[in-house]
């Protein structure tokens, strides 16, 4: 049974000269968690943030869980720094960590959810193995690495195997899908079996936060 709707807008699409001020008016907008892409130009061709934005906007007063996808490698170094700085969930990539299930222990030992995330191309086999120990699974529908990409249509399809997969578990892990995401396409991606939508640049490169996040609402009801 799938759970209730969650979205999550990158700040990745933000402002950051005025990053307390972005949050705090997509959070009032009805934004249920702050999604983090992190990069190391090494892992993905790009670099972001790290631990001290994350401590600063749990300082600036932000409490709504935030979401730190992890695009390093590698990812064991730097989780407990996130966990330090307030990180609710953290998700990684398969490719990124020498021993996977180690990984999923560390971002629990440091009492975060955790996740792993599947690029386009990543076959969902590592599922097999560390399903039980998951609080959320991340399908990436664009190649990671820069935001205000299109959507790839081949990730309805795997969206749909991984939500019969949760499904048949019947443990609760979220279904989190990054990249492209929008107004447009946000009930087709629900309908497939998502239920954490990631939105950057289709939230922040619009001038009213609540009605963008209210019309993708309006879209997720007619599932």
């Amino acid at each position: 049974m799938k759970q209730s709707n969650f979205i999550a807008p990158s700040i990745l699409s933000a402002n950051f000269a005025k990053l307390g001020e972005e949050v705090d008016n997509v959070i009032q907008a009805g934004a249920d968690i702050v999604h983090f892409d992190v990069m190391d130009n090494h892992y993905v061709p790009n670099l972001t943030i790290g631990p001290l934005v994350c401590e600063a906007l749990r300082n600036h007063g932000v409490t709504n869980p935030i979401d730190v996808h992890l695009m390093i490698k590698p990812v064991d170094r730097i989780i407990p720094d996130f966990a330090k700085a307030g990180a609710s969930y953290i998700t990684f990539h398969p490719e990124a960590s020498e021993h996977i299930d180690r990984t999923i222990e560390l971002i629990k030992e440091q009492g975060c959810k955790a996740g792993l995330v599947f690029n386009p191309a990543t076959p969902l086999n590592f599922l097999e193995h560390v399903l039980d120990k998951l609080d959320m699974i991340l399908l990436m529908s664009v190649n990671p690495g820069f935001g205000g990409q299109s959507f790839i249509d081949s990730t309805i399809e795997k969206i749909k195997v991984v939500r019969k997969i949760i499904d048949e578990s019947k443990l609760k892990i979220r279904l989190e899908v990054d990249g492209g995401v929008k107004i447009s396409n946000i009930a087709k991606i629900a309908a497939a079996g998502a239920d954490t939508f990631v939105a950057g640049s289709a939230i922040f490169n619009t001038k009213d936060y609540k009605k963008t996040i209210t019309e993708m609402r309006s879209e997720l009801k007619k599932i």
